[in-house]
């Protein structure tokens, strides 16, 4: 199964301590290559998060959010910062003594100046197992949505892969056309010049110019890439930069069709399927 490098995934939970949530957002990418972003209480997890991330993902640019909304904690379990309040307390007697009108500020005041009251550090120990847990379940939902998006993308594959034989089909059926067409033309020419011709050079001619201009070689290697690209969309791994390369072997064949083309209808096969293989092409960009 084909995954896609764009998703989206979003999940969150709530307990005792805090209320999580992780957001992952992947777009295409030549490799993998992973953003972490967490709560600066949470930092020392990050190896783990990617460990995770590089286990379940093969190629795509992944922003990896973490956001945390810590419990508030009960009022008994508040924190002064002494040196703050001191600070606060000197410059308040500094005021008095140059103002004869100036008061003291009240305890409340004094416990609402910003940087007085701390709230303690958060116990991240039973977090972490928590985040990892949560992690996992949104990186579940980032790969079913690339799995979702990949089956698309594998029939919109599928179906330019059809479009692709019946090109070469036209091609081939126009083949022995063709060479007559060039047998006639030769004839022609040389009959309006009223020569004497020597029957076995014509045929050494046309025999040169039939393997200059035949394609068969071509029909048959699209047809082979055309099996190969089927062979690979089955597979249970990432295929992305297989498909790639498939793409750059057809578009090789195509031009070389065109650049053989004796007719304007094998010439309009070769841009038809060069209009394919970039249909093909830009949603193969897409795939892990």
């Amino acid at each position: 199964m084909i995954r896609s490098m764009t998703a989206f995934a979003r999940i969150s939970v709530e307990s005792a301590e805090a209320e999580m949530t992780w957001e992952l957002r992947s777009v295409n990418h030549r490799y993998l290559e992973a953003f972490v972003r967490l709560p600066d209480e949470l930092r020392a997890m990050e190896p783990l998060v990617r460990e995770r991330v590089n286990a379940r993902l093969g190629r795509g640019k992944l922003e990896c959010v973490l956001r945390c909304r810590w419990v508030a904690q009960a009022a008994s379990a508040l924190e002064l910062d002494q040196d703050r309040l001191k600070a606060v307390l000197d410059a308040c007697r500094r005021v008095e003594k140059r103002s004869a009108e100036a008061t003291s500020p009240g305890v409340i005041d004094l416990l609402r100046w910003p940087g007085v009251v701390r709230d303690p550090e958060p116990d991240t120990v039973p977090i972490q197992p928590q985040a990892l847990e949560l992690l996992d379940k949104a990186l579940d939902e980032l790969v079913a949505t690339r799995e979702r998006e990949g089956e698309k993308t594998k029939q919109l594959l599928s179906a330019r892969l059809e479009g692709v034989e019946q090109q070469v089909e036209k091609a081939r059926q126009r083949l022995p056309e063709v060479q007559a067409r060039i047998r006639e033309k030769l004839e022609t020419r040389l009959a309006e010049l009223e020569t004497r011709v020597d029957t076995d050079r014509l045929e050494q001619e046309l025999v040169f110019l039939v393997q200059k201009m035949d394609v068969d070689e071509e029909l048959d290697r699209l047809e082979t890439h055309v099996t190969e690209v089927r062979r690979v969309l089955d597979r249970d791994e990432p295929v992305g930069r297989r498909l790639d390369f498939l793409m750059q072997e057809f578009n090789r064949e195509a031009n070389t069709l065109g650049s053989k083309s004796a007719d304007s209808e094998t010439t309009a096969v070769s841009v038809e399927l060069k209009v394919l293989i970039e249909q093909m092409r830009e949603q193969v960009q897409n795939v892990e």
